[in-house]
Formats: C-alpha cells, structure tokens, sequence
C-alpha cells in the first residue's frame, strides 16, 4: 500500500470563522480555476439547518477569501422552490467551452435531485434545470462531449449504492444509464456505497476519478477518498479502481466535527508541475486540501486494482 496524498500543514484552509455571515460550518465545496485565481464554489450550513452556496477566492490555492453574500440561496421560482425548501448541497464545477456549469444537491422534502446551473463570470448565477426525478445525491459533469453528447457520472440514492454513466444531448435530458462500479466487499473501507468525488480530469491515460466511498459502522458511516480511471473514448471502460484508500479520517479536523470521520471531495485542481490539488471537507464541518501527484494516482489504478461489479 502506497500513501500518495499530502495534507497542507495549515489545514483546514476554511472554518465557519472565514465567513462574513452567520455560518455553522463550510465544506464538501467545488473547485476550479477562472482566470488567475483559484474559485471554491462553498456549501455553507446556515444557522438554521439549511445549506446555501457561496463562494471563495484564492491567488494561491490555500489563502482564500469569502465573498461577503451567498450566490445561490433557496429560490422561490418552481419548480426549485420545491426542490430546495431545504437547501443547495454540494456543488461541483465543471468548464464546457466558455461556460463553468454547477451540478448541486437539491435538499427538500421530497429528498434529493440533482440540479444544474450555469455561470461565466462568477458573478452571475442563472438555473437551468433539475435533471433527475429520483433521489440523487451525486453528479458531476466531464470537461468534454464525448461522441457528441455531455457527460455525467452519479451516484443515485438506491441499492446497489454504485456509480452510473450517462449522456444528454442538451444537459437537461439524460440517458443511456450504464453502471459502471458497485461497493466491493472484500474492501472494508468501500463496502456500502461508491460514487465520484471531483470531475473528471483528463490525462494521456484517461479519465482520473477522485471518488468517495463508505463503511457502515457501528458508529456511523466513516467517508473515505479514492481513485479511478475510465477509458478516455470509452467511459463507460473502467481501466481501474485502486484497490485502497488514498485519504482517510485521521486529523482532529477530519474526525470530529458536525458529522465525525468525514472526508469528502467535490472539486480537484491539476497543477502544470503533475500534481493535483485535492479540496475536500472535513468531519462536514471545514475546508481542506491535500495535494498528490496524478502519476502515482494513475498508477495506483493501473497496478493495484480491484474489480468494478465486484
């Protein structure tokens, strides 16, 4: 077994202290570069239970200041006013052309749907659709059309608890659902439920998965992160899933907190120098990064693999 992933020594880089409005907690947040700057679309609990985005600006990756109002908060035009009465959750940020989409979770009564929306600037936010009608609690978009049509994995809220492929022709419709991997038994550490983490990051390779993955326990769920890599024409190929964790609860801030043993990614950054920026929250209370090389991610992949339908 091989450690790949580094902690920035001055983790977490965002507590609900760096943000200008009252806040529980700030985390599991998007990540992409918009010019020169490093962009962390944020899930930050409200006081009163409820989740809103707001958003973060670094020059360096690691300093990052919280602009001073949300930018998406509950709307009151349907048909998301039904599906968010209790809040948005989990953004991912994917860049197609000149636009940045953000698939987040819709939280309300009814449970989970996956919505979309749209930005290209970081200044304007404009909603496009709600593009799943059962309980979703994971969706992010790749970075290119493959064949002609947009890309997406997820993770439904249903047994077998694996990750799915699909295509749309337009963002809004989705199909041709192939599943591509199930929790794997023999692995404790992913024996309930699987799912992608981040967008897709294209390499020589392939498609570079950073992924999530549970284990119930008697104390709860713990949430770990590991890799993958789908066939870069091909998705729907899985080249490999790495037969081991990359990170794992082990900081006070990473085990302790609104939800305990908690790692959680939805956003990674490539660097120029091979190395990718992975931003994840800790314990759903904070917000951190760790940086590993995508080499050895790849290889982790290709070398040390498990069977993706178990």
């Amino acid at each position: 077994m091989k450690k790949v992933c580094t902690r920035y020594d001055k983790n977490p880089i965002l507590t609900r202290d760096d943000i200008p409005y009252p806040a529980e907690c700030v985390y599991n947040s998007g990540a992409i570069k918009y010019e020169d700057k490093y962009i962390l679309i944020l899930r930050i609990l409200l006081l009163n239970g409820c989740s809103v985005l707001g958003l973060a600006e670094s020059k360096d990756g690691y300093n990052f200041k919280v602009r001073p109002e949300p930018i998406m908060t509950q709307s009151d035009k349907e048909p998301f006013k039904t599906f968010e009465n209790k809040g948005l959750e989990d953004p991912r940020v994917t860049k197609i052309d000149d636009d940045y989409y953000i698939f987040y979770s819709c939280y309300s009564t009814f449970g989970f749907r996956s919505g979309l929306a749209r930005t290209g600037d970081f200044k304007g936010f404009e909603r496009i659709a709600i593009t799943t009608s059962s309980d979703y609690r994971n969706t992010v978009l790749f970075p290119e059309k493959i064949k002609g049509l947009y890309a997406r994995l997820e993770r439904p809220n249903v047994y077998p608890w694996g990750s799915w492929l699909s295509f749309s022709p337009d963002l809004i419709y989705w199909g041709n659902h192939q599943l591509l991997w199930v929790p794997y038994g023999k692995n404790i550490w992913e024996d309930h439920k699987v799912g992608p983490g981040a967008p897709p990051i294209k390499t020589d390779k392939g498609w570079l998965l950073i992924t999530h993955a549970t284990t119930a326990t008697m104390d709860g769920q713990t949430y770990r992160l590991g890799c993958a890599l789908l066939d870069l024409k091909e998705p729907s190929r899985v080249l490999g899933i790495a037969d081991q964790f990359i990170l794992s609860p082990r900081e006070p801030y990473e085990t302790t907190g609104y939800v305990h043993n908690v790692v959680f990614t939805c956003g990674a950054i490539p660097e120029d120098d091979g190395t990718v920026k992975i931003y994840y929250g800790g314990a759903d209370t904070c917000m951190n990064v760790a940086v590993a090389r995508i080499d050895e991610l790849i290889e982790l992949c290709l070398e040390n693999k498990r069977p993706p339908l178990g």
